[in-house]
């Protein structure tokens, strides 16, 4: 029997992304796109984790399917953490990656080299149709560019310098990206509990 594990997201990058991880499992990879209608989830929590736990809870229990949620972002140190949870809206709740890049690299015009410290954070949440919910977390620390670099990607990775690279995320490949990053590093963790889940439903 084809097992079903559904996204909640309507993500085609993330889909694709995880489809290739899956490669040789028994697993039919569904997004937001290939069921009924699911209400607009309004994303309230104090952290990533709050945030990933209840998409994933909720879009568990209407679908009656096992769901993968994930909520991911950028903290900045020299901004106390920002703009964290708020990273897709930064720049104003209609704001795009551009606006939101202006506004980092505005804030930080006067910050220096050393003081430049960020980090990706990515918590995912598997959660089991009225049951249990399990999450883990991903991070990748790196600095802010001082400007704007590379075409790939999207989001922040235009500023976003890993650690030990000398190049944004928007200038690596894409599968070089995906090895270190913040997501890649919490999709290799979800694998095993994936497993797990799945077999049981079986």
């Amino acid at each position: 029997m084809v097992r079903k594990l559904l996204i909640a997201t309507r993500n085609k990058q993330k889909k694709r992304e995880l489809q290739a991880i899956l490669t040789g499992w028994d697993v039919q990879l569904l997004s937001l796109d290939d069921i009924a209608a699911i209400p607009e989830i309004i994303e309230d929590g104090a952290t990533f984790a709050e945030n990933a736990i209840k998409k994933a809870r909720i879009t568990a229990d209407l679908s009656g399917c096992i769901t993968l949620a994930d909520d991911s972002g950028l903290e900045v140190e020299a901004l106390g953490g920002a703009p964290g949870i708020f990273s897709a809206r930064f720049a104003g709740l209609q704001a795009d990656d551009e606006a939101n890049n202006r506004k980092i690299l505005y804030l930080l015009k006067d910050v220096g080299e050393d003081k430049r410290i960020a980090r990706f954070v990515c918590v995912i949440a598997v959660a089991v149709p009225n049951g249990e919910v399990y999450t883990v977390q991903g991070i990748c620390e790196g600095k802010i560019a001082h400007r704007s670099q590379g075409q790939g990607g999207f989001g922040y990775d235009p500023l976003f310098i890993p650690q030990g690279f000398s190049r944004t995320f928007a200038e690596l490949e894409e599968e070089d990206k995906n090895q270190i990053s913040h997501r890649g590093q919490a999709l290799l963790q979800v694998l095993p509990l994936l497993r797990s889940i799945l077999d049981a439903g079986e």
